[in-house]
């Protein structure tokens, strides 16, 4: 992997996909020094046309919410990828992605199976994270929603 140096003296630009024309655009911003996250980006950069959803949560398309919140999680992120599929974005074009759960530690007990989810859905492309506990979703069975941002290349 090639790293880049920017303007900046202490931020590193690294590729985030195999160099060929059907890549993705978007280089993950590591500045230098920060250790390595986990599971998502510090930052993203991207050139493209940009790919938003609103927030989407775990229901299938008769509106029946997945039981229990690793199957809601799998099936929002499911959706997800539906949405970006629309646009002719693949995972990989994803540079943010906003997790607003009810139960904060209902999500860390589950890391490791979040974790399998998310991978068989989007692979290993991490981008950008933020992760909010709210008081409600406007679903009330709902346990998390998510809104992505992606940006397909030029």
């Amino acid at each position: 992997m090639s790293v880049t140096t920017p303007k900046g003296p202490h931020l590193a630009v690294l590729p985030t996909a195999a160099e060929d024309e059907t890549r993705s655009t978007a280089q993950m911003l590591q500045p230098s020094g920060w250790p390595m996250p986990k599971g998502y980006a510090n930052g993203m950069a991207a050139d493209g046309r940009i790919v938003v959803t609103g927030g989407v949560i775990g229901w299938d398309i008769e509106e029946r919410l997945a039981d229990g919140f690793v199957a809601q999680v799998h099936q929002t992120l499911s959706n997800i990828a539906a949405i970006l599929a629309e646009a002719g974005a693949r995972p990989e074009h994803l540079v943010r992605l906003t997790w607003y759960v009810v139960d904060m530690d209902e999500y860390l007990t589950n890391l490791r199976e979040l974790g399998k989810v998310y991978r068989t859905i989007f692979g290993t492309h991490y981008p950008a994270m933020a992760l909010v506990q709210v008081v409600r979703l406007v679903e009330k069975a709902a346990r998390v929603e998510i809104e992505a941002t992606a940006v397909i290349p030029r």
